[in-house]
Parts: structure tokens; sequence; C-alpha cells
């Protein structure tokens, strides 16, 4: 085996190194640098198997490195360090040979305050939230089936693919208009902002999705970029933010109509399951079946009922119960009538028989005479009648005219 301290020998096309001596003589020139203190801030925490695996980034220049703070190192940190912390640490390049990787191994850190672009961040969520853009009143609710869904999203990202095969397994016939767009980097704010601003102005768009699948705290800023974010809130259209990072939540999460978690949730939010859909049809189908069959079954039991009523079994029953009632109405009725005749009858011949007693006539059937002077007035004394005076006599049959010749005055009569 070669030795690998000794002094390189020059390499050419025809004896060149091999990589194994490239890579131990890059980590004895890594190994001479030692621990070093740095300041940054931490752009990513991530916590697996107990050990820490994050990346730490320069606090004014585009800088980054990883780093690796094992487990028996985070024991001694300081709690609740995390992404976003200004920190100074005590690292030491390390060389991996076989793989042919650098990191920066920890082994002691201190949080010196939050970090500018995290302080910069809660300093805009904070004016955004003051302006009501975060408020719940203001959040649109999706249309229950969208005629097309817009999509900005990166091109040919799982993003891409988890929302359209999702969307498509749900609602098959379900059309997409998708706006490929940078997801991160210098062009993501805007591309995703013109995205936006195009689907919005398509009047056939229902509703936008702006999805990406996951990714850092520093692949992320650009979701809480203020211009993306004033664009968002200022959609007309229904906006799914669909960013897909539970741990770090951009500001477009908290402006957008509804979050999902993932690309795959927001495919299943915006768009109905139609088998679903099917089934709850059916179930509306057969309770509205079951109460009409209800119905009509009650509906033809109370018909059987009043029809076995005796009105309707055997309608002729009320006229053959009524009728010898009828018969005695109307024979009492003809008793009665003649009874009111009759007592007419008597009263009426009753009535005559005053009428004939108290009549002149009946009077004069009996032979008296109505005796009246030249001038019609009845004479009722004889001293009224001058001697030659011509009388007229009214008898019961007729009328006789004579002449006065000595009347004769009877004697008074006593009182």
């Amino acid at each position: 085996m070669s030795d690998t301290t000794a002094a390189p020998r020059p390499s050419s096309a025809d004896e060149p190194w091999p990589v194994a001596q490239l890579s131990a003589k890059l980590k004895e020139y890594v190994d001479r640098l030692g621990s070093v203190w740095v300041d940054g801030e931490i752009a990513q925490w991530g916590v697996s198997g107990g050990n820490v695996y994050g990346k730490l980034k320069d606090v004014s220049a585009d800088a980054t490195v990883s780093f690796t703070v094992w487990s028996s190192v985070r024991a001694k940190l300081p709690e609740g360090l995390g992404q976003g912390d200004r920190v100074t640490a005590l690292v030491k390049a390390n060389w991996w040979v076989k793989g042919g990787t650098l990191t920066m191994q920890v082994f002691d850190m201190r949080r010196v305050g939050l970090g500018d672009l995290l302080e910069r961040l809660e300093r805009l969520r904070q004016t955004l939230a003051a302006e009501g853009l975060f408020d719940p009143a203001r959040k649109r609710p999706l249309p229950f089936l969208p005629r097309c869904v817009g999509l900005v999203t990166g091109k040919d990202s799982d993003a891409e693919k988890d929302v359209l095969r999702n969307a498509q397994l749900r609602w098959p016939s379900v059309r997409f208009r998708v706006v490929h767009a940078a997801v991160q980097g210098d062009r993501a704010v805007a591309e995703v902002t013109a995205g936006i601003h195009e689907l919005d102005a398509d009047p056939e768009v229902d509703v936008i999705i702006v999805a990406r699948g996951g990714g850092d705290f520093q692949n992320l800023l650009p979701f809480s970029d203020e211009s993306l974010v004033r664009a968002a809130a200022a959609c007309e259209t229904p906006l799914v933010s669909a960013i897909g990072h539970e741990n770090d939540r951009p500001l477009l999460d908290e402006v957008a109509d509804l979050r999902a978690s993932t690309p795959t949730d927001a495919a299943k939010r915006v768009v109905p399951d139609v088998s679903e859909e099917l089934a709850r049809v059916q179930q509306a189908r057969s309770r509205m079946l079951s109460r009409v069959t209800t119905s009509i079954s009650t509906e033809v039991e109370r018909i059987a009922t009043i029809r076995s009523r005796p009105a309707l079994a055997d309608p002729t029953w009320i006229i053959d119960s009524r009728a010898d009632e009828l018969t005695r109405a109307v024979a009492r009725g003809v008793e009665l009538t003649h009874r009111v005749l009759e007592r007419a009858h008597l009263e009426i011949d009753e009535r005559r028989s005053q009428l004939r007693a108290l009549s002149p006539q009946r009077t004069l059937d009996r032979g008296y005479a109505i005796a009246q002077i030249d001038d019609g007035s009845v004479l009722r004394s004889a001293a009224s009648a001058a001697p030659g005076a011509r009388v007229l006599l009214t008898l019961a049959d007729g009328r006789l005219a004579t002449v006065v010749e000595t009347p004769t005055p009877t004697a008074e009569r006593p009182a």
C-alpha cells in the first residue's frame, strides 16, 4: 500500500492520482485548519437519531455550510436552539474520505440572539397581521367542484405530480391549468407572483394551488417575501398554500384561504372524491325512497281505512236508515199541516159568525128597517119627521119610499 502521507508525486494523464490518494490529501489539508469559532445564523435544524444535522448561514453574505452535532455534544448545548437563532459555534472541519464530503463538526454552540433574517420575518409577520391579512374572516371558502384548478409549482416536480395524480384519482374529469415557476432561488418570488397573477386573471380558474414539496428554512424564504405574500392576499380567486412544511410555516400559509399540509393534502381538499359523493347521492336517494315509500304506505292505509267505513262500503245504508225517519217526518208534517188548517178554518168560521152578527144586513134580516129622509141622514126619532115628509126605508131585500102622515113618538124609556 502506498504511503499517502509522503509528498505527492506530480500527477499527469499518464500517471494520475488514485481517488483515495486525493481524498486522503484533502483530509490532511482540512485537518490542518483545526477548530475555529464561527458566527452565523442557523438556517436549518433537523434532529435524527438524537443527532442534529443543519446548516449555518452567514449573516451578511451568501454563504452556507453544513454542520453536525452529535448527541453527546447536543446534551451540553443551551435549550431551545433552533432555526433562525444567531449563534457562535466551535466547529472543526471534517472531510469524510470514503464519501468525499465536507462537514463541520460542532463541539460547542452559544446563542447570540434572534437571527437577522428571522427578526425581519417576525417584523413582517406583525405588520401583515396588524393590517388584517391573517384575519380568518377574510378567508374565502373553496368551491365545491371547481371548473378548473390553477397550479403554480416547479416543472416536473414531485409536488406537481402529487397534486395532479391525487386530484384525478378523486375526480377524473378535473381540469388543471399549470403555471411552472421556480420555487426556490432568486427567481422564485417573481415567477410565483407572476403565476398567481396569471391564474387569477383567468375567469375559468376557480381555485389556485401554490405547491412545493417542502424544503429547509432557507429554501422556503421566497414564500415569506412581502411582495409575494401581498399578491396572494390581493388574489380574487381562492388560494391554497401547499408548501408542505410543518415546522416552518411561511407567511404565504397565513394569508392563503386554505393551508394544506402537503401537495397531496391540497389535492384532497380542493376536489371532492367522486366515490364518496356517489355514495352520498346513493344514501340520499335511499333516504328519499324510504320516506316516499313510507308516505305512500301510510296514505294507502288511510284510504283503506276510509273505504272500510260503512258510508263507503255500502252507500245505500244512509238512505235505508233514514227512509223511515223521512216517512215519519212527512206524515208528521202532513198531520201538523191539517191541524193548522183546521184551526184556521174554525177561526175563520168564528170570525165570519161574529161579522155576520154585527152586520147591518143581519139586523135587517130580523125585520128591522133603516129610515132615511131626503138629505140621506138616518131618521132616529119620530119627532124628527114632519108630516108629509118623504122617507126612504131600507129593508132586508130592498127599499121603499113612503110619506110621513102623522109622527107618533113613543113614550120615553126609563133611564
